[in-house]
């Protein structure tokens, strides 16, 4: 088992409605380890949210602490621990400035953290665009001429330019189509090996989670109800919410699956990959 990278160590937060107090996150333990995949999974309401912006120092603990590397994290971030933890949000589309091109957004994580010169940050954005899947041309674009795949994939982009170790990724792929969906997923399965990267991945889809996910820690009313290997949750989940989660994941029927697995992209039969790496459209 590699080392614990973050651990919530009994943390709850409270906010405050009118007179009485609202109980976001109750009591929470849990120990993430370097290079997993933790899916942080449960409907809304359930304190998913809440605790990623705990993690990224957005909200502060009403009590218990959370460690980064054995240290406490502190409720104000200097850069370097905001550059080690990177969010990637749902919606590329207002992430990302809407005047700026791609190049200015990916240039000004590089500036803020100073990464390289001028010369070494320009050849930088290049390098970063190929390893997520894009071309250097597309940095002279601005968000609103790329598609919903291509904007994500400059977000993860924006992400790696800190150099981080820990990506929280909350409800990355929701605002996509399906097979747009499974390409990121793949992108970020393979950018996870090669630079050894930490993912919270915050979802309610649990779908997704079966594509990318080491563990699953599965959250309702603030409580950590179950957590465990992904296979275990999907093969034999403890809890009675953790069973309803699964049941309502939406199925295709038997058919459905043949005719899927008979067809190729352009709907000719053949043995073709639906989930390749053609540019989205989407």
């Amino acid at each position: 088992m590699n080392k614990v990278i973050l651990s919530l160590q009994n943390i709850t937060k409270t906010f405050a409605l009118g007179a009485h107090e609202v109980r976001a996150i109750d009591d929470v333990s849990l120990d993430i380890h370097r290079g997993e995949c933790l899916a942080i999974v449960g409907e809304s309401g359930s304190g998913k949210s809440t605790l990623a912006n705990m993690i990224l120092g957005i909200f502060e603990p009403t009590s218990g602490e959370i460690l980064f590397n054995n240290s406490v994290l502190p409720a104000v971030r200097d850069l370097p621990l905001r550059r080690a933890i990177q969010l990637v949000q749902q919606n590329p589309l207002s992430s990302l400035n809407p005047r700026r091109k791609i190049a200015a957004s990916l240039r000004l994580a590089l500036d803020v953290h100073s990464i390289g010169d001028k010369n070494e940050r320009q050849q930088k954005i290049g390098e970063l665009l190929e390893e997520v899947g894009l071309t250097a041309e597309q940095q002279n674009r601005f968000p609103s001429a790329l598609s919903g795949g291509q904007r994500q994939r400059v977000a993860i982009a924006r992400a790696l330019a800190c150099q981080s170790e820990l990506l929280v990724l909350d409800e990355p792929t929701s605002a996509l189509d399906v097979l747009v969906q499974a390409r990121v997923l793949n992108l970020l399965n393979e950018l996870r090996a090669k630079r050894q990267l930490t993912y919270i991945f915050i979802t309610h889809d649990l779908s997704v989670v079966r594509n990318i996910a080491d563990r699953v820690a599965v959250f309702r009313h603030g409580k950590l109800v179950e957590l465990n290997k992904v296979e275990k949750i999907f093969s034999s989940p403890d809890h009675a919410y953790t069973r309803g989660l699964i049941a309502a994941i939406p199925v295709v029927t038997q058919d459905e699956v043949l005719l899927r697995d008979s067809l190729g992209n352009d709907g000719s039969t053949g043995n073709h990959n639906l989930l390749g790496n053609k540019e989205e459209t989407r």
